[in-house]
Parts: structure tokens; sequence; C-alpha cells
């Protein structure tokens, strides 16, 4: 198994709150985006997860979701 597969597979053994974060993490490390357009960008993660947690959204499927927008 290469470093890459170890880690992939590793990484989806976290929790997907945790996927979630370190993908984030990962996808700043190689883009170059204005610190401020970086900042909303995680304000609004995290306002997505309150409110997933709080739970005042539901969860959607992706197959249902992708299922639905072909029907659009």
């Amino acid at each position: 198994m290469t470093t890459i597969e170890t880690l992939e597979a590793a990484a989806l053994q976290l929790s997907e709150i945790d996927r979630i974060h370190l993908a984030h993490k990962l996808a700043r490390s190689v883009r170059h985006s204005a610190p401020e357009i970086e900042t909303a960008w995680l304000d609004e993660v995290e306002r997505r997860i309150a409110l997933h947690d709080a739970g005042a959204v539901a969860d959607i499927d992706a197959e249902d979701l992708y299922r639905e927008l072909r029907r659009r």
C-alpha cells in the first residue's frame, strides 16, 4: 500500500466532522485565496456544521440529491 493509500484509509476512519476539517485544511494548503475569502468560507462551514448539529437542517443522501438534480 502506498503512503497516499495508507493516509486515505486512515482518513476514512475519522468521523465525518473530522474528515470535513481535514479536507478544509488540505484545501487551504494548496489554494492561495485572499485571507478574507478563506475566513468567510471557514465561517460558512462552521455555520453549516452548527445548523446540522442543532438539527436545523436534514441530512440528504448524495445519491438522492443527484437523482433530484437530474430530474430538474
